[in-house]
């Protein structure tokens, strides 16, 4: 009885677990929860890289069409272009992370193979063109009107051959990317592209990178003035 207990001098601490042994547990629960979260394997690299992918093709897309009509449409074409960074930097470190993966001889890794060995060749230009075309953009975005020149060149060729690198390279991949974006369990039952282990990671990395690219977009609206204004005194 309570009466009892209080009598006796024991109290509800004295029943309770060791205090050490409740933070241990929920440190514990914590790197569980975080390993589940970025679990997934070569199967969860795969989807994110695709899913990206994905992503990347609709907003290129969206900055192509800028391009074909780029005096009335500057102001989108800069904004989406820093959209797109967050996105592009996500891509890389996914495709970066198989890369290191596979050549540390982690088996599981080895054991999915290398890409086909064209697109291999191809990766460090498509990488070293992705670097080159965005970074140029941010660059002159940043320095304004004044900026243009030899640094405006160099993102006009650098786009021309980063345009044409990244569409052997979606086409080497195309094929893939249905399967990709899926994923079976042990019964070969297709699931949910998210249903998978770290498929909740996996969708807030890509929910991040989207929030991220609006964010910095909407940051860098004040530096677009200086070049709409330059862009309509030379139209």
């Amino acid at each position: 009885m309570a009466s009892e207990r209080w009598a006796s001098g024991s109290s509800a601490a004295d029943h309770d677990p060791d205090p050490g042994r409740l933070d241990a547990s929920s440190g514990g629960a914590a790197r569980t929860y975080l390993r589940r979260l970025f679990a997934g394997g070569t199967s969860g690299n795969e989807q994110l890289t695709a899913a990206t992918g994905a992503l990347l093709l609709v907003g290129l897309a969206a900055l192509g069409v800028t391009i074909l009509r780029i005096r009335p449409l500057l102001g989108a074409h800069m904004f989406i272009g820093l959209l797109l960074v967050p996105p592009v930097l996500l891509k890389m470190a996914s495709t970066g992370y198989r890369f290191v993966r596979y050549y540390t001889s982690t088996p599981a890794y080895r054991r999915e193979g290398p890409p086909a060995t064209a697109l291999r060749v191809l990766a460090p230009a498509v990488v070293l063109s992705t670097v080159v075309v965005f970074a140029t953009g941010v660059a002159l975005l940043l320095l304004g009107p004044s900026s243009r020149g030899s640094l405006l060149a160099i993102h006009k060729a650098s786009f021309l051959v980063w345009i044409g690198l990244t569409a052997i390279h979606v086409l080497g991949h195309l094929l893939e990317l249905p399967r990709a974006l899926k994923t079976d369990d042990e019964h070969g039952t297709a699931l949910h592209p998210y249903g998978g282990a770290g498929g909740a990671g996996r969708l807030l990395a890509l929910g991040g990178v989207l929030v991220a690219g609006v964010v910095l977009a909407v940051l860098y609206i004040p530096q677009f003035t200086p070049w709409l204004h330059a862009h309509h005194f030379a139209h």
